[in-house]
This record gives C-alpha cells, structure tokens and sequence, in this order.
C-alpha cells in the first residue's frame, strides 16, 4: 500500500498541488518509516519548503489512516516501497477524504484575518476595527513610529479579529462598548452574552495613562522594579487586550488570553518599559487532542523567537495559574510571561505579535471540533463546578484584576467580564473515582507536558 503526505500551512495557500514521489530506503522495516530522515534525504521535500508555520500530516491511500508515534515516526499498515508528498491549500480540499474531525475543524476556521501592517496607513486600518481606537487617529499617526502606538494598533487588530472569528461560529454580535477614564484614557469592551455557543464572551481592549496609585506602585515594587518618582508622582501608561471565553457546551473549552505593554517615566525622564501576557485553555474535560493542538500551535509561535520561550514560559503559566487554597491549576495552562524587557523592545514586540496571532489559530479549531457534542445535566453541573474555581482565580490571584481595581477610574464591569455568567459552588464536592470528572482533576493537580 502506498501513502499520501500532505504538506499544509495554517494561512491560506494559493500554490498549486504540487505531487512529489518519495522512495523510502531500503531495508525499512514494513508498517514503519522514518519521516524525518526521508525528510532530510530528499530534495523532494525541499522544494516544498520549509516554511514558518508550516504542517506536516499524512494520509494512508488504503483504508487505515497514518498515526505518529512519540518517535516521530508514522506508523501504519504495512505498505509499499514509496509514498507521494502533496503540497498546496488545493489538495486539502480536493484529494484528502476521511480526514480526522480534529483536521475538518482546523480547516474550517476561515476567518478573514486582520494583519497588522507595519508602516501602513493608521486611518485605513483602523476601517477593520470593532471601533475607532482609545487614543484619537490624528495622534496615532503623529506618533506612528513610537512603540505605545505600534502597541495599540496591534491590540485593536488582535480583538477585531477575535471578534469576528467568534461572531462567524456563533452566529451573534458583540455589543460594542466604549468608555473613557477621567484620569487618562478608556477602552473598547466588546462582550457577547447567551449566544448559541457562547454563555458569555469578552473582548477587551485598554489604553490608560496617569499617574501610579501607591498602592498599584507597591504591587510593582514587590515584583523587583525600581521605580524613581518625581514629588511622589509616577508617570505611566498601559496598555492590552484580553479575553476570556465562556461556552455554553461543557466539551468546549474556555480560553483565555492577555498581551499588554507597560511603560513608566521616572524623575529623569527616561522610561521603564516591559510586556506580558499569555495564552491558557481551561477544559472541563481532558482531551489529548485539544491539549496537543493547543500547546503546539503556541509553541510554534515561541520558536520563531527563542527555543527557550516554550519550556520556560509553559512553566511559569502553569505556575501562575495555580489556586494554592486548592491545590490544583486553573486549566491545563499554555504560556505566560511578564515584565519582558529584553533582549530589545523590537525584538519583544516582535515576540508579542507572533503570539497575539495565535489566539484564532489555537482555539478556533478545538471550538468547531466540538460544536455539536451532546452533554448530560451531570456533565453541566460539573462545568458550572470548574467555572467556580475559575472565579476564585480570577478575584484572588490575578495580577491584572488586582492591579485594575485599585486604579483610580477603572471600568470595573471591563474587569470584571471575565468572570462567567453563571457558576456553582457545592459543600464537599469530590468527583467520584475512575470518573472522567477525577480524570480531569487529576491533570489540574498534576500539570504534564503537552508537546
């Protein structure tokens, strides 16, 4: 039997189908090949091209499909003396058939993306937008080279398209809201309440500046940042976009992200500046397959900067997303990192964007996936459970609600829009062994490796 490897990219491809035929070496043992080395071997595979972003899944041409293996090796049943390669956006839609429904689902999140585009017009691109942004267009392009406004413009594009990916698969509207801060500036709350697949969803942008409450300083300080005021005033600006969402069905996931930029100007008048941010999944239910895709569309971004960035920052989020009172992780974690300030401020930026533009890719997919899964009331109360856990997270621990509420003039609905519309807290509750429910606890109480 032979085989087709199909070569895809998580962008829309417009290449035409490109077939190569690939001998194996002699010797392979039946049912099992090397990919990598025939990767390697063979110029075949280099014209296809190893691209950023790049895919690599494979289709068996008989009955039995193709499964990798932890060595990266494709296992199936025993085959013939060559497989053929098959790259381009047009052989996914037109040779492959019986795809897995994880695959189907990936490749039917067509959502128009949002690109930010460096150095392009500000007023045309902010036309894709949920709203005009916080800070006035006629500024922005005054300051179009500063980093607060390159910062802006990415956070705005990140929640259009967010936006307008959830709003294709739930079939509803955000409502739109804006608001200002007395103190120095506002934001842009785009929320989506008792939709068909969405409880509730939000997406928020902020941009605010003024002056550090003590309090807010003190938290900072806490962090090792040396802060030198002038007559007791510290000068700041912040901004970002996060979100978390909240699905009706208890085998959607919810998903939460944050990328924000901080910047504050001492006696001196230079600046202290840094980014943080992260990506994490909060199942109700495990599923390896969601987890996998999850964490290997965000490690991918990673790569692109830093080898190190995946594996440091996997660590810190599952540590940071910990309910020590419980003892267990919110969810099964992602990425998070915070105060980032090197190597260079670009080189940051260009770390943040790469991760801003998974948010779609890495969740979209696991969404349709499980689009119409049936569930149990018993299986309902459950997620309603976690979501309780979720909320005491969110008020106790997190750094970004913490820090809003005690800025003077915050939106606390804004804040507070990550909390769900409804949750459950039972006296006692202990899932029963062997049940999926202890499963699922089991992994929060014990974080694993995802890739």
């Amino acid at each position: 039997m032979s085989s087709i490897a199909l070569c895809t990219l998580k962008r829309t491809v417009r290449s035409p189908v490109k077939l190569f035929h690939v001998s194996t070496a002699k010797g392979v043992q039946p049912g099992m090949v090397d990919f990598h080395s025939v990767v390697s071997s063979n110029p075949s595979f280099r014209k296809c091209g190893f691209l950023p972003g790049l895919k690599w899944s494979f289709r068996a041409t008989g009955i039995r499909q193709m499964t990798h293996g932890a060595s990266g090796r494709i296992q199936n049943e025993p085959f013939r003396k060559s497989f053929y390669l098959v790259a381009g956006a047009a052989a996914v839609a037109g040779i492959v058939t019986g795809i897995s429904h994880f695959q189907r689902a990936e490749m039917a999140t067509k959502i128009p993306r949002v690109e930010e585009r460096e150095g392009g017009d500000i007023a045309e691109r902010c036309k894709s937008f949920m709203s005009p942004p916080v800070t006035d267009i006629q500024v922005l392009q005054q300051r179009k080279g500063e980093m607060s406004t390159r910062m802006e413009m990415l956070i705005m594009e990140t929640q259009a398209e967010f936006c307008k990916a959830l709003e294709e698969v739930d079939g509803g509207k955000f409502r739109v809201d804006r608001w200002q801060r007395k103190e120095g500036g506002g934001g842009i709350s785009c929320v989506m309440q008792d939709g068909k697949v969405f409880e509730k969803a939000g997406v928020n942008v902020s941009v605010v500046y003024g002056n550090l409450t003590e309090e807010a300083a003190r938290q900072m300080r806490s962090r090792g940042k040396v802060l030198k005021g002038k007559d007791g005033k510290l000068p700041f600006r912040a901004m970002g976009v996060s979100s978390v969402i909240h699905p009706k069905n208890p085998h959607i996931p919810t998903v939460h992200f944050n990328y924000r930029y901080f910047e504050i100007e001492e006696a001196d008048g230079t600046k202290q500046w840094w980014f943080g941010g992260g990506t994490d999944l909060t199942p109700i239910y495990i599923n390896l397959e969601d987890g996998s895709h999850f964490h290997n569309v965000l490690k991918e971004a990673c790569d692109k900067h830093n080898p190190q960035y995946y594996p440091d920052f996997k660590k810190w989020c599952d540590r940071y997303f910990y309910i020590r009172h419980r003892g267990e992780t919110r969810g099964i974690g992602g990425i998070f990192f915070d105060d980032l300030d090197s190597p260079s401020q670009e080189e940051v930026f260009s770390f943040v964007k790469s991760c801003a533009k998974t948010v779609v890719p890495c969740y979209l997919p696991i969404v349709r996936k499980h689009l119409n899964d049936s569930f149990s009331p018993e299986e309902k109360d459950w997620q309603q459970v976690r979501r309780g856990r979720y909320v005491e997270f969110n008020l106790v621990y997190d750094r970004g609600v913490k820090f809003g509420l005690a800025t003077p003039g915050s939106r606390v609905e804004s804040i507070l829009m990550s909390l769900p519309l409804t949750a459950r807290w039972e006296y006692m509750h202990e899932p029963a062994k062997g049940s999926k429910e202890s499963e699922m606890l089991e992994v929060l109480r014990s974080p694993r490796e995802w890739v």
